[in-house]
């Protein structure tokens, strides 16, 4: 399978310049079934990023921008009322889609953010007592500016919990920035982008991610960095168990990505910060990120 993947991420490159680590961490996540926080300022191409991961897979995309008064049937869908057929007709929101950007997640209510728990854990939507699938793979990449913080409204921990991976993009360097102005000089823009692999292949490469082997040291490995978190002085929040799973399952795409059938140390510990800082609570006004690696320092690796 390392024909797919290789055009995935080429394809990927063309559009988001200088950001392989941040590409390579998206597509773990994608093959993994899990969303992706991204937390950075405006104008660094999360937004791109979302599309052009959409248009490589050939999949339906589609972007909610996240504001107070938006309703979680703006997200969900609703019923409303056909008076030629005098029934109940359900009108499908934004998530029944292939890849959900929800731009600006914190800046919608607390009742909007938890129209996309259901969805994001189980990929359905239930309204008025029916459940409906959405499509496969569904991917959702929220963004949030972690500067910014008038007018919005914190993630709660549930939610937090419900995204595989949280990372930031941040600025290009100076090369990096010169490609992305010559590129656009020349004309190249995200209409170009063509689809370099399909849906049915992406749902195939997240089987085989599971066949990757994690053995009992690289497990007992896992959960000695997951178990530290519940009982750490400077956390007043422990790592949940979908954090354990999903630290063993982004560890086995990892693995999968850079072609190997068995997942190793090294992939745990890089991992492991984008895994497990989204989900604890620091105390005492610390850094997450800061514990959190002074952790997996601390942790012996087999």
């Amino acid at each position: 399978m390392r024909e797919p993947i290789e055009r995935l991420f080429k394809n990927l490159s063309l559009a988001i310049v200088g950001k392989q680590d941040s590409i390579q961490l998206v597509l773990v996540a994608l093959l993994s079934r899990g969303h992706v926080l991204l937390e950075d300022v405006p104008g660094v191409g999360k937004t791109l990023l979302a599309k052009s991961l959409a248009k490589s897979i050939e999949g339906k995309f589609q972007r909610v921008q996240c504001t107070p008064d938006l309703l979680p049937a703006d997200i969900t869908g609703t019923n409303i009322w056909n008076p030629q057929s005098r029934e109940f007709e359900f009108l499908s929101g934004p998530v029944f889609t292939n890849v959900l950007l929800a731009d600006e997640i914190n800046r919608a209510t607390p009742r909007t953010q938890a129209a996309l728990l259901e969805v994001m854990e189980e990929q359905q939507v239930t309204t008025d007592g029916v459940s409906r699938s959405v499509p496969r793979p569904f991917f959702v990449i929220a963004t949030q500016n972690p500067i910014e913080y008038q007018g919005t409204f914190p993630l709660p921990e549930a939610q937090m919990d419900r995204f595989l991976l949280s990372l930031s993009l941040g600025y290009p360097n100076e090369a990096d920035e010169l490609k992305m102005l010559q590129r656009i000089q020349g004309g190249h823009t995200l209409e170009e982008l063509t689809p370099c692999i399909s849906l049915e292949e992406v749902q195939t490469l997240c089987q085989q991610c599971q066949q990757v082997r994690v053995e009992l040291p690289l497990q007992q490995y896992i959960l000695d960095l997951v178990r530290a978190t519940r009982n750490h002085e400077e956390l007043t929040l422990g790592v949940s168990p979908r954090g354990t799973v999903a630290l063993q399952r982004t560890a086995q795409a990892l693995a999968f990505l850079e072609g190997r059938e068995f997942a190793l140390p090294d992939d745990v510990k890089r991992l492991a910060p984008h895994v497990l800082t989204h989900r604890v609570i620091p105390a005492g006004g610390r850094r997450a990120a800061t514990v959190i690696n002074r952790l997996i320092d601390s942790i012996s690796v087999p």
